[in-house]
């Protein structure tokens, strides 16, 4: 949209600043978004997305907020998904982080309790984003001693 302004004004060769970058990327990430409506097909199911509940115990680093903010990033690039806003808020006295990745896609969002080395994610997403692929990138990351994914199929048809 930005693009197609300058475009307009006979300025499609002047530099974007970064923040204008950043508007024109999350603009078309938009627009790509508004062209289908990301329903998938899963096992046979015609659904709005794969919604992961997913249970981290005896997990580290569950108060660090800059590796969670990483994490999640990575997650997100592992998942083929388009980040649009990470937020993060941390918690006192004992360090849990709680906070959203907004996605093109959908979310993933974290609750830690690192007192209780327990967090609580779900990753939701739909399109052509592989969810999935979060579980690996969160194990190596936390190296939770056991982790628990339930599946929910968002959406179903009838």
């Amino acid at each position: 949209m930005v693009h197609d302004a300058l475009f307009q004004l006979g300025m499609d060769s002047v530099e974007l600043n970064p923040a204008q970058t950043e508007e024109r990327d999350k603009t078309h990430a938009a627009e790509a978004c508004a062209d289908k409506d990301h329903f998938i097909e899963k096992d046979g199911v015609l659904c709005a997305g794969s919604h992961l509940i997913v249970d981290l115990f005896d997990a580290e680093r569950l108060d660090d907020l800059p590796y969670i903010e990483k994490t999640l990033i990575d997650c997100v690039e592992k998942a083929g998904a388009t980040l649009l806003h990470i937020h993060l808020h941390p918690f006192e006295p004992n360090g849990g982080v709680s906070g959203v990745a907004v996605l093109a896609e959908s979310h993933i969002s974290i609750h830690s309790w690192p007192e209780r080395a327990y967090a609580a994610l779900d990753i939701f997403m739909c399109g052509d984003a592989r969810p999935e692929r979060c579980i690996d990138v969160l194990q190596e990351a936390f190296r939770p001693g056991r982790i628990d994914v339930k599946e929910l199929l968002r959406g179903k048809e009838a």
